[in-house]
């Protein structure tokens, strides 16, 4: 788990909690969530001293969290703030909102970016458990 984590990120933290959550998952569960999203994110999240770390969500092969850019190439890449990826984890905004004021931008396939809280919500669930 240490090599999901970044120092000086609050988003490392939620990542280092979502892989646990996937770690949990039974390989029936996790193919479940691959098959409902069948997409690759790519965060890049910059934090307060502009420094960016990159983390990949693959929810179209084998449902991993990995530090880094995606490989295969991404479905979507969410270029976001430390701060607004922070209030999309917790639900405090929406990826809409976010994405309308500028505070997220996305490149690739734009529709699977709408289905990122879906992630974050069942790992947020998981983890309560």
């Amino acid at each position: 788990m240490s090599d999901i984590k970044v120092d000086g990120f609050k988003a490392s933290d939620l990542m280092v909690n979502l892989h646990s959550a996937f770690d949990g998952f039974t390989d029936a569960q996790r193919q479940a969530q691959v098959k409902k999203t069948k997409g690759i994110f790519e965060l890049r999240i910059t934090n307060d001293d502009k420094k960016e770390a990159v983390w990949t969500i693959d929810l179209k092969k084998n449902g991993a969290i990995l530090k880094g850019l995606a490989s295969p190439k991404a479905d979507v890449t969410l270029i976001m703030s430390d701060d607004t990826f922070s209030q999309l984890a917790s639900g405090k905004i929406d990826g809409q909102k976010a994405f309308l004021t500028g505070k997220l931008k996305a490149k690739g396939n734009i529709m699977l970016a709408t289905k990122l809280a879906a992630v974050l919500q069942m790992a947020k669930d998981k983890a309560k458990l």
